[in-house]
């Protein structure tokens, strides 16, 4: 028989570095939840991924056990990565901080495609570059089509 789901809990954690202290602490210590079990079981998922901001949807059943599922990098943490810049521009209509060319929105896109609400790689390139934009990050040269 199934169990009973009690809820939910998003957290972004950085991957291999999960540890009592806060947020991860309190968050799951208020739902009961066993806290070290999570951080040995996320830590040892994770080691490839050290230290990138991964999302993770914890789970939780009315017996006090859960599952979680770890996502792929925000698309801002990646565009950041690539551009190779500390944070997006303050003024993203006034100030540009970077370019970024459009082979290295599809292998963003690509990346994150299982996480987007899309169904072509064409419309997750949009958004990725839509992000970008928002964040005073300028893609370089002509949407590549496909015909």
């Amino acid at each position: 028989m199934a169990k009973e789901v009690a809820g939910f809990i998003k957290l972004q954690i950085k991957g291999g570095a999960a540890n009592p202290s806060p947020p991860v602490g309190p968050a799951l210590g208020s739902k009961g939840i066993n806290i070290m079990d999570f951080c040995k079981q996320f830590n040892a998922r994770t080691q490839d991924k050290a230290g990138k901001v991964l999302p993770v949807v914890i789970t939780f059943y009315a017996d006090k056990s859960f599952d979680f599922v770890v996502k792929t990098p925000p698309v801002a943490v990646q565009l950041l990565e690539i551009s190779k810049q500390k944070s997006g521009s303050a003024e993203p209509n006034r100030k540009k901080v970077a370019e970024i060319t459009w082979d290295q929105v599809k292998t963003i896109a690509q990346d994150k495609m299982q996480d987007l609400n899309c169904f072509t790689i064409e419309s997750a390139m949009t958004m990725v570059a839509g992000t970008a934009r928002s964040m005073g990050i300028t893609v370089k040269g002509e949407f590549p089509k496909n015909n």
